[in-house]
């Protein structure tokens, strides 16, 4: 394994479950998940058991103890089935880094600080010497909709930003009044935010009619960009969190 990936490793893991990137010399997209385990030992020695066929290039201790497992120059597992902007292959598009966190099945208790810091410092490290756009610093729940949550509501993207890394605007205020509409629905609101979400990068296609899929795509967005209330319902403020973000990216593209 390639140890110059990040000088910010503290302790070295291999996993033999990795291969060459396909069709790519480089990442462009930073994908962050949560583990889902009860510890990060645990998923240490998983991701080094061949049978798991799982990955990662990193993973992230409680205590801010950063663990790579796979070099960057190389393809892991982490991401599985998914979709980008168009890339179908996000394996091999991405460097993968696991935040120990037990998740939503397991109590799903905040991210500490110290755990934030060394998810921030390795972030902003890759995506300086990998020239990965804001917009390419993503959740799992974002490229794998419905298919995964992580890392979930909980999860500090707006102070991950503020420290230089991902993309964000101030979420539009929640109004306790408004329900939204739920799936099943049909409107031009949703064709606007269907639009809008693939503009952005997410896999949907745009349609006036919010079905199970497209559900599911706003729950993605809503936990990243608007972790309020993450019920795949669309309200004004996700359109209007929707519309901002979108109107940013595209300022700067």
């Amino acid at each position: 394994m390639d140890r110059a990936c990040s000088p910010l490793v503290q302790t070295l893991q291999s996993s033999p479950n990795f291969e060459p990137r396909r069709g790519k010399t480089r990442a462009d997209m930073l994908i962050l998940h949560y583990t889902g385990m009860m510890s990060a030992p645990r998923v240490v020695a998983w991701f080094a058991n061949p049978a798991s066929r799982l990955s990662s290039h990193y993973v992230i201790d409680d205590d801010g103890r950063i663990t790579q497992m796979v070099s960057e120059a190389d393809r892991a597992w982490h991401a599985g089935v998914g979709s980008w902007a168009g890339e179908t292959d996000i394996n091999s598009a991405s460097i993968g880094i696991e935040i120990q966190n037990p998740g939503h099945d397991l109590g799903y208790p905040e991210f500490n600080p110290t755990q934030m810091a060394a998810v921030t410092a390795l972030s902003l490290d890759i995506v300086t010497r990998n020239a990965i756009p804001p917009t390419r610093v993503l959740a799992h729940s974002d490229v794998s909709p419905g298919r995964k949550i992580d890392p979930g509501e909980k999860f500090d993207w707006r102070g991950l930003h503020a420290k230089g890394v991902g993309h964000w605007v101030e979420p539009a205020p929640l109004d306790e009044t408004d329900d939204g509409l739920g799936t099943g629905a049909t409107d031009a609101r949703i064709a606007r935010a269907t639009e809008l979400l693939a503009r952005y990068g997410y896999g949907i296609t745009p349609s006036p009619t919010l079905d199970v899929a497209a559900a599911r795509v706003v729950r993605s967005f809503q936990l990243h960009f608007r972790p309020a209330r993450p019920d795949g319902r669309l309200d004004h403020s996700t359109l209007e969190t929707l519309e901002a973000l979108v109107a940013s990216a595209d300022a700067v593209a």
